[in-house]
């Protein structure tokens, strides 16, 4: 089996990058992997810790629109280059957490997604090496508001929610170029979001490229590459999954959460 690369969190609050076991012990790296962290005597069992994220980001580059289906089901071109928006690392949750139902909205769309993992610092990368730039892969749900996105006309609020980046359940270091990404509801195991990630319209490479000529991506970075054709509507007490063969399944169920007071829109800073 190959690796899978977990970041958690002990019983007593500390946090530890780590090699998830066969048996689901955690044996623990001194420093994140994709910064040479090395292999320690530190085991942990099963009831010493809780995943987290598998890594913490400096930033979350998402792209919009990279498979032609989900383009012409939103109703819109394929882009001529990636269309690029940003996620806030406070967006990011751990598998098995539970996303928030903002109160502002009533629409809340899943996304699954490949998300890439950046194991070098990449500023205006080339096509050629762009590849070796890749640290490895997880599964991210790229949680939409999808009301709020077409009310506002730009992506940033319906975003960037707390919890609205489930990422996880962990990293590996290669994964098949026609590996299938599916995501299910709750017990259904007809998929509602079924492709293969060879169908995107820009691929990792060439992602990491265009993103680098933009801003400098730094190790731990996470780009979420898009979403497959299927994307649909969360209710609470739902259950997400997201499955990509090779990494695994990344699972969250919806929640309400607290009520907001009401922005009047007359408020001065």
């Amino acid at each position: 089996m190959a690796h899978r690369y977990v970041r958690v969190q002990t019983i007593h609050g500390h946090i530890h990058y780590g090699i998830l076991n066969p048996n689901q012990s955690v044996q623990v790296i001194d420093a994140p992997p994709w910064l040479e962290g090395q292999l320690t005597d530190q085991v942990l069992t099963p009831e010493d810790f809780t995943l987290l994220p598998p890594c913490s980001p400096s930033k979350i580059i998402a792209v919009g629109k990279n498979y032609g289906a989900h383009a012409a089901e939103m109703g819109t071109l394929i882009p001529e280059v990636p269309l690029l928006f940003l996620k806030p690392p406070t967006a990011l949750l751990a598998p098995g957490g539970a996303i928030l139902y903002p109160a502002q909205s009533q629409q809340v769309d899943y996304e699954g997604e490949l998300a890439l993992i950046i194991g070098e610092l990449c500023t205006n990368c080339s096509l050629e090496t762009a590849q070796g730039k890749i640290w490895g892969y997880t599964i991210a749900n790229d949680v939409t508001a999808r009301d709020l996105q077409r009310r506002d006309g730009q992506w940033t609020r319906a975003k960037s929610f707390d919890t609205f980046c489930p990422l996880g359940p962990w990293i590996v270091r290669e994964i098949n170029p026609s590996a299938r990404i599916q995501t299910f509801l709750n017990e259904d195991r007809i998929p509602v979001q079924s492709d293969t990630i060879d169908q995107m319209v820009f691929s990792p490479e060439v992602l990491v490229s265009f993103i680098s000529q933009v801003m400098t991506l730094k190790p731990g970075d996470v780009i979420l590459t898009g979403t497959p054709e299927g994307v649909g509507s969360l209710q609470i007490g739902d259950r997400v999954q997201v499955e990509i063969e090779g990494i695994g399944r990344l699972e969250n169920t919806i929640r309400g959460s607290l009520p907001v007071p009401k922005w009047s829109g007359t408020t001065k800073l």
